[in-house]
């Protein structure tokens, strides 16, 4: 996933070598359920077809360590190098590719590059790994800063080039019908798109962050997620970048600044935790979730999904979240909320929906995440704590602002009654009544803990 050419140790070491093979694989026989999801395939068509005009890129389908042993094969290469993975998989396939190397008598390179600390150097003091992200943080903090971000290194790129298959023929965009429409319109995949949004976020929103990251309506967000999930840009080169600008304001920036780098390092606890517990995604890091009384209502289900649930903020973020691929952090806890604790649906069905609808669909971040927001993840909110999206909404978009802009049926609905259009005396007639009551909704989660406590005693 590092699809880019600057501040990337694993090409910058093998062009210190020799000649280059660029070689990308889509493997998606081994993470099994775990391949990328549409909206991924998008992204990372758009991402391959802008690296490809700048980098002779051979591409190949199929298992890694079978198409590698193909392709050590065809060119003869001395030496393979890439960056370091973390999925739950990648250690077993790694070390795969490293035994194949051995065999073929090919020197085997993995680098980091993905993360600023290795999920191994960040530990308590008992030597063991953190389970709560503020001293996690702290630790990461209080090592300095991390290394300098690199340029571009020179490469000369091999004449050696093995057969590619045509990115086309990968079938990654969609077509019939063509969703990804305002995708198109909205991002710009690539290692040149991620460099311009950065510039434009420290210029205009870095200023606002640490009071408007919470507000769905206003672009006070830097938008770096996918570009930073795909590889595009370095994480060292954000932050490099983002200590740099608060530097030259004098202080004016330090607490959005710091506010926005632990974003940055919650994504680094979110990949400790998966590194050190590889069924994050899939099991519940408290162990006594696993027997939670969980409903089966896959109409209410489908209803989220579309953004049809009758509630302004979730149906906006649901919509959102299929027009472009992303949604504001701040409505993501809450259309979390609301399908774990109001419809009562397994938070692991609201994960396995966004890593098809995510663009930066990160197996780390999205499981920690949505496990938090649960109350069964590694320093979770608790459980008992349910976001009323009526609310949030009057909180964190009291005009109604990024409601009306997701939720045309609303837009000539008043401030006073957009959060709560069911209440008016005569509520919009082309808008969803909501699918269940918020309060005896809430009192039937608690219920639910309740007896999950209940059979812990």
């Amino acid at each position: 996933q590092d699809l880019r050419l600057s501040d990337h140790p694993a090409l910058a070491a093998a062009a210190a070598v020799g000649p280059v093979i660029p070689l990308f694989i889509l493997d998606d026989a081994t993470p099994g359920e775990w391949a990328w999801g549409g909206a991924s395939r998008w992204w990372l068509h758009r991402s391959l077809e802008s690296l490809s005009k700048s980098v002779p890129l051979v591409l190949r389908k199929g298992a890694a360590e079978t198409v590698l042993a193909k392709v050590l094969e065809e060119t003869g290469a001395s030496a393979l190098y890439f960056s370091r993975d973390y999925a739950p998989w990648s250690g077993h396939q790694e070390k795969r590719i490293k035994d194949l190397c051995d065999s073929k008598g090919v020197a085997c390179h993995r680098l980091g590059g993905f993360l600023l600390h290795e999920p191994e150097s960040i530990r308590n003091g008992s030597g063991e790994p953190f389970k709560v992200y503020t001293p996690f943080s702290r630790v990461c903090f209080s090592k300095g800063e991390p290394r300098t971000a690199r340029a571009a290194p020179k490469v000369t790129w091999s004449d050696t080039r093995p057969s590619t298959d045509h990115l086309s023929d990968w079938k990654l965009l969609p077509s019939n019908p063509n969703w990804a429409t305002q995708m198109e319109a909205n991002w710009q995949p690539g290692e040149q798109g991620a460099q311009t949004l950065l510039t434009a976020f420290l210029d205009n929103g870095l200023h606002r962050y640490a009071d408007g990251r919470d507000i769905p309506g206003e672009a006070n967000t830097s938008r770096l997620s996918a570009h930073l999930h795909w590889g595009e840009i370095s994480p060292h080169q954000i932050w490099q970048a983002t200590r740099q600008r608060m530097a030259e304001a004098g202080g004016t920036l330090d607490r959005s600044g710091e506010k926005f780098l632990k974003e940055i390092l919650w994504r680094e606890f979110s990949y400790s935790l998966l590194h050190h517990w590889p069924d994050f995604p899939t099991k519940p890091f408290r162990n006594e979730f696993e027997d939670f009384p969980w409903g089966d209502d896959q109409v209410a289900l489908k209803a989220w999904q579309r953004g049809e649930t009758g509630y302004p903020i979730i149906d906006a973020g649901m919509r959102e979240l299929w027009a472009t691929g992303i949604m504001h952090n701040r409505v993501r806890m809450v259309v979390a909320s609301f399908l774990i604790k109001n419809l009562l649906v397994p938070w692991q069905d609201g994960e396995r929906w966004f890593w098809d609808t995510l663009v930066d669909a990160d197996i780390a971040s999205n499981s920690a995440s949505w496990q938090w927001v649960a109350g069964c993840g590694a320093d979770a909110a608790p459980y008992f704590r349910v976001f009323n999206p009526v609310l949030q909404s009057k909180k964190f978009d009291s005009k109604g602002t990024y409601i009306k802009h997701w939720v045309p049926e609303l837009r000539d609905v008043s401030e006073a009654d957009i959060h709560a259009p069911w209440e008016m005396t005569l509520p919009p007639k082309n808008y969803a009544k909501p699918i269940i009551d918020l309060m005896a909704s809430r009192d039937r989660a608690l219920n639910a803990f309740k007896q999950l406590r209940g059979r812990e005693a």
